[in-house]
């Protein structure tokens, strides 16, 4: 069965931030915000103009065939030069977004992304993907000068569900899809694919696989690798197109060559998915601890037992402050549960009663139903307002001269204790020895499994005027060297783009790094795809 439904964009996305224009944090608010870190400035940063950073001609002119494709319009490259880091943002509002792309292009067919790459390949021009921009890793600028010109590819015309096998549960989708569009057209079959990370509304689904992206739900099928049966990828090699299987044994697998591959390889254009049916009953509650320790061996026993939350995500007390779920000083518990076919209440209450039995606390009443029309937990509500509020005041800010931002990483949990230790104090002296002022970081729980844990952090703390970026970079480079220590990865789902390429590449073995170069060299002969991206 084909789709046909198209990516509608009624609102204006900010060029230099995170989401929606409309949804940013007005100066007050951020004067309000910035006044509870000390060492923050008396007045926002201005929200910065494209025309005040002087975009010239581009350096490339496409073919007389391809230009129907491509844009050249100042605010068009300005909103494609970076992705939506912290490091980008900042950039962004000091007026220094680093190289602009000369061209945008957005095919609308596979044929189209052959040959615009044929077109880049004769001209020595650099292609970065692009699906929503929400990259918070480097992975869609150009930092070098051996290319000619720099081609940011737009995936997002190419935006349907175009075949649903509902007896499989699996569709056929193109890359360029955004969550929100993709979900809509898998509504009327009863499907879903069940992914929702929280770039959700402004990520798409070749992102989601070009970069390994962990979606919200805390344990099962988390990873968008679980979801694939097939790609189509297209290299200046050729195209690579799989078999659609439930299973295969035949050799390493080609789907695994280009997941996660950043488009340094390839163009992932669509893939068939594996679908679920969408859930009818949901149940939620939070457990408070006054002990984390506790609330970290609740949390395994969880994650250990046959219960399999949708939602597992366990709050440090500065986390659960920070979003309102508890402001006593506790860590909280998230706990959520869902299913299609029955109700979910026994297990919520097993899950509950099992967190009690490492000190959890919970005062509401467990088993409540949204099916039946049972009011959610509020402490579960006021996290996830301020989950997806969190990326706009982060912004905000930022244009208070703050340093916040996040990262994450995953490790075995005979590790986790010391590592949560490790980053919280050595990060926070780091930033108390940089700015003279003491900073916080918090940590969460996004996703966990039978043998570890993904923790993720924020830190808040006070910028260097003018040096926020360089400062933001130390911070990192002292959590990289203690995740190193630690074996805890660079990253659990978000990417390794350009700010990760040192860590990950002391993290891979040298024989795949090999044969990842070797990989490199024989699908992009001519150096054009994402330059610099996972190898040089």
């Amino acid at each position: 069965m084909a789709g046909t439904t198209a990516q509608p964009m009624s609102r204006t996305r900010s060029w230099w931030g995170w989401g929606w224009a409309d949804a940013h944090p007005g100066d007050a608010e951020c004067t309000a915000m910035g006044a509870l870190i000390p060492g923050t400035l008396d007045r926002p940063l201005p929200v910065p103009r494209i025309r005040d950073l002087g975009i010239g001609s581009p350096a490339a002119e496409p073919p007389r065939s391809l230009a129907h494709l491509v844009s050249a319009d100042p605010a068009d490259r300005a909103a494609h030069a970076m992705g939506k880091a912290y490091r980008d943002v900042m950039r962004a509002l000091h007026g220094q977004p680093g190289r602009i792309p000369d061209l945008v292009a957005r095919p609308r067919d596979e044929q189209g992304v052959a040959d615009l790459l044929e077109w880049a390949g004769d001209r020595q021009v650099a292609v970065i993907p692009y699906g929503g921009g929400s990259s918070v890793t480097g992975g869609v600028e150009y930092r070098g000068d051996t290319h000619r010109a720099v081609l940011s590819l737009d995936l997002t015309a190419m935006g349907r569900v175009l075949e649903v096998d509902a007896g499989g549960r699996a569709a056929r989708i193109q890359a360029g899809t955004l969550g929100p569009a993709l979900e809509d057209q898998l509504r009327p079959h009863g499907l879903t694919l069940r992914h929702f990370p929280q770039s959700f509304e402004f990520s798409t689904l070749g992102g989601w696989l070009a970069t390994r992206a962990g979606g919200h739900y805390a344990t099962g099928r988390t990873h968008i690798d679980d979801c694939v049966q097939s790609l189509s990828v297209v290299t200046p090699a050729g195209t690579s197109s799989s078999w659609r299987l439930p299973a295969s044994g035949a050799g390493p697998s080609p789907d695994r060559l280009f997941l996660g591959s950043e488009g340094a390889l390839g163009i992932i254009t669509e893939a068939w998915v594996r679908l679920q049916e969408r859930p009818r009953h949901k149940a939620s509650a939070a457990v408070a601890f006054t002990d984390f320790q506790d609330a970290l061996r609740a949390v395994r026993a969880l994650a250990q037992s046959d219960l399999s939350p949708a939602n597992c995500r366990l709050l440090d007390s500065g986390e659960a402050a920070l979003s309102g779920a508890a402001q006593d000083g506790s860590a909280v518990l998230v706990l959520g549960f869902e299913s299609a076919d029955e109700p979910v209440t026994a297990r919520l209450d097993r899950a509950v009663g099992l967190a009690r039995s490492y000190g959890g606390r919970y005062g509401g009443t467990a088993g409540r139903d949204e099916a039946a029309g049972d009011a959610g937990d509020a402490a579960v509500g006021a996290w996830r307002s301020a989950f997806l509020r969190m990326p706009y005041l982060r912004d905000g800010l930022a244009r208070m001269g703050a340093i916040a931002e996040t990262f994450e990483t995953a490790a075995c949990w005979d590790r986790i204790p010391g590592l949560i230790d490790a980053v919280r104090t050595e990060v926070g002296a780091a930033a108390l020895k940089a700015t003279g002022h003491p900073a916080t970081v918090n940590c969460r729980l996004t996703h966990v499994y039978p043998d570890g844990a993904a923790p993720y952090f924020t830190v808040l703390a006070a910028g260097r005027a003018g040096a926020e970026v360089a400062l933001w970079d130390e911070l990192k480079a002292v959590a990289g060297e203690v995740l190193h220590r630690h074996r805890a990865t660079i990253t659990h789902h978000h990417a390794v783009g350009r700010d990760h390429r040192p860590d990950y590449d002391r993290q891979r073995p040298e024989p795949f790094a090999l044969a990842l170069r070797a990989a490199k060299g024989a699908l992009d002969p001519r150096g054009i795809l994402n330059p610099g991206v996972l190898v040089d």
